[in-house]
């Protein structure tokens, strides 16, 4: 079974205030988005590399590419107005009948080996896997006005990070389903499964430093890290 990794790189870093997409701002004299293609570049157990970009910045990653070369970028390609359009353009553009597809944020760097090797064990036997972490703070469940009005036990509480990893002909289906659907509003993958009960969405265990560089003191976050 092939393994390919689809980076989702389409956001425009607004809250980071550089006046760029955040994907293209440089740790340790490299870009953001080359960080995380390098680890999935890598990884032996990775076969393809999916890039989606915005459309204005599809040269810009090929011109990266020749910078910081990675053999196994098939794709640069064009994403949607959201997230979950710019997921459906990436699956469509993989020429398998069937694959293990990893779906990872162009702005999360620090992932590393283990997550990536932990999702790919995980579809051996499941279909559709988010990697997560444990809350360690608890949880409220507030009104508009802010009112506490639930507090959930947090044993039972994640935080999700990526990959959100499936089995191709899944994902395709479930995209294919929400397309048919004006009345669907839910734009993350594994919510797509859960929206129309395709499968059991199972969690695989995720890391503290895999964040998604979103702040402008993540970029030291990441530095330090990588």
């Amino acid at each position: 079974m092939k393994n390919v990794a689809l980076i989702l790189a389409s956001g425009t870093g607004s809250r980071c205030g550089l006046g760029y997409p955040k994907q293209f701002a440089e740790i340790k004299g490299k870009p953001l988005l080359m960080h995380t293609i390098s680890k999935f570049q890598n990884n032996t157990n990775i076969d393809d590399i999916v890039v989606v970009t915005n459309s204005e910045y599809v040269d810009k990653v090929k011109e990266l590419l020749l910078t910081y070369p990675a053999s196994k970028v098939v794709n640069v390609l064009a994403g949607g107005e959201t997230r979950k359009d710019s997921s459906y353009n990436g699956i469509n553009s993989i020429g398998y009948d069937e694959c293990n597809v990893l779906i990872h944020d162009g702005v999360r760097p620090l992932i590393t080996d283990e997550i990536i090797n932990n999702c790919i064990k995980e579809l051996e036997t499941k279909s559709a896997v988010c990697v997560a972490i444990d809350s360690t703070d608890t949880i409220y469940v507030t009104a508009e006005d802010g009112e506490i009005v639930d507090v959930p036990k947090r044993a039972l509480l994640k935080r999700a990070q990526t990959p959100q990893c499936f089995k191709l002909s899944l994902i395709k289906k479930a995209h294919e389903l929400a397309n048919n659907d004006k009345n669907c509003i839910v734009t993350d993958d594994c919510g797509l499964i859960m929206q129309y009960g395709l499968a059991k969405v199972y969690t695989t265990k995720g890391d503290e430093s895999n964040i998604k560089i979103t702040f402008p003191e993540d970029f030291d976050f990441a530095e330090k890290h990588l």
